[in-house]
């Protein structure tokens, strides 16, 4: 593998050769905001995003998504995504929760739609230039990737323009090959590197965590019935929005959709999420969890404690996103964690 330094000039140059040669999907502006979308001009590329609206993570959880095509003799096909693209620009945090989630749906019971897209991806991780209002992924332990593998290149500004663009796998050297003249990265550059790691471990800290997040796991065990809950939840409208814009949420419900000609039909899952009221419902209308408090309460452990037990890690990224879409502001996990901390002290 290697490193290079690539100018400002280069780069762009980069950007629009790989652009006809692949599917690439990457941060744009949409108005005052910033989204993933198909790219087709390396002008429209913004590498400066603070945050993106939706996470990455669309590209291998897609939010509505066939799974199945079928007909009313009995006969049915798998309908799986093997077509290859590049994620180009995803931000440290939502690379980790991406990861997150490829050990969630490759373990037990394995799940080839998911998995299918996930290696046909490539994936070009950029480290944060803007930090976002309510960023606090440096808290969390992931304002960088540089303790992390799984993508495919690393991309890192420079106070001077020019990009320290660091080829991680093979799948990163078929992207990178166009850039074999120009410079390698020295030790100075690296060292450069090393200074934005840094900085943004610091700046990504919008809101302070009063603990580790290895802390957190602990802290919900003993807090179950505290009445933080039910306080929290009083101004909540069961809208969703914290769940949908969330980097590691992943429940989704599937349904059987039969086509108008009254013979053809798909199956697809879609996104669904635990603060919905009808979250929980099952047969018979019975809804295990209906209360605005109980949905509440759940969410902070699925994060803090319930994925933990999974896999061992945090399920929460420090992005950000609920914070923002939060309208009754009651959505901020650093809030909530700090709050149950100060407590049982």
């Amino acid at each position: 593998m290697n490193t290079k330094r690539v100018t400002e000039k280069e780069f762009s140059a980069w950007v629009e050769a790989l652009i006809p040669k692949h599917t690439m999907y990457a941060p744009q502006a949409k108005e005052d905001r910033f989204a993933f979308d198909q790219l087709t001009a390396s002008e429209d590329l913004r590498l400066d995003y603070d945050v993106s609206i939706l996470p990455p993570k669309k590209y291998f959880l897609p939010q509505k998504e066939v799974l199945i095509k079928f007909d009313r003799r009995g006969n049915f096909e798998s309908v799986i995504a093997h077509e290859p693209f590049v994620l180009f620009g995803v931000h440290p945090y939502d690379f980790v929760a991406m990861d997150q989630l490829n050990t969630i749906f490759e373990q037990d019971n394995y799940d080839v739609h998911y998995m299918a897209r996930k290696e046909a991806a490539t994936v070009v991780v950029s480290d944060v230039q803007i930090a976002s209002a309510d960023v606090f992924a440096g808290c969390m332990g992931n304002a960088t990737v540089e303790n992390r593998q799984g993508y495919d290149v690393l991309l890192t500004r420079l106070d001077d323009g020019s990009y320290v663009v660091d080829t991680r796998s093979e799948k990163g050297e078929v992207l990178t090959e166009l850039l074999s003249s120009t410079m390698d990265a020295d030790e100075a550059c690296l060292l450069q590197r090393k200074q934005v790691w840094a900085r943004n471990r610091e700046q990504l800290q919008k809101h302070k965590l009063e603990m580790t997040p290895e802390q957190i796991p602990a802290l919900l065990e003993k807090s179950y019935d505290h009445p933080l809950w039910a306080e929290k939840a009083e101004l909540c409208h069961s809208c969703g929005s914290c769940n949908l814009v969330c980097p590691t949420c992943y429940c989704f419900t599937v349904e059987d959709e039969l086509n108008w000609d009254m013979d053809t039909g798909q199956r697809y899952r879609q996104w669904d999420g635990c603060m919905l009221t009808g979250f929980a419902t099952v047969t018979g209308n019975h809804n295990f969890r209906d209360k605005k408090a109980a949905r509440y309460r759940h969410r902070y452990y699925r994060k803090g404690k319930y994925v933990w037990d999974m896999i061992g890690e945090i399920a929460c990224v420090g992005c950000g996103r609920c914070i923002s879409a939060c309208t009754t502001n009651i959505a901020n996990p650093v809030e909530v964690f700090n709050q149950l901390s100060e407590e049982q002290q």
